[in-house]
Order: structure tokens, then sequence, then C-alpha cells
């Protein structure tokens, strides 16, 4: 029986939501090991000017600790 643990983590990009959600995995796999999924929770963005100028995502990552 494996035993997961859930994290919430946070990110931005300048790209997309999808763009953020890689950053975050990438960034989180540095120091957490063993990630099996990613369940984004909230999107958001922030508009200037009438332009999405940055990409926000609310994720719950999984992983299993060993």
């Amino acid at each position: 029986m494996a035993i997961l643990k859930v994290i919430e983590v946070l990110s931005n990009s300048k790209k997309s939501w999808e763009d953020a959600t890689s950053k975050a995995v990438k960034n989180a796999s540095k120091s957490v090991k063993n990630i099996r999924s990613v369940y984004v929770n909230e999107q958001s963005a922030i508009v200037q000017d009438g332009t999405v100028v940055e990409y926000r995502v609310n994720l719950k990552l999984t992983f299993e600790v060993k």
C-alpha cells in the first residue's frame, strides 16, 4: 500500500495556465520526490489595459511518501 500526501502549490506565468502548471511541477520536483499527479484547483489572471499579463494557478500536488 502506498502512502500519498497532498500539498497546495501556487504558480504564475506570463504565457498560459498550462505553463504555470508545468512550472509548479518542475519547481516542486526539486524538493518533492515521487510526484504522482496534479489537480488544478483554481485559475486566475491579472489584466492590465485590457490584456492578460499574468496567469495564475492554485493546484494540489500528490506525491508518494516512501
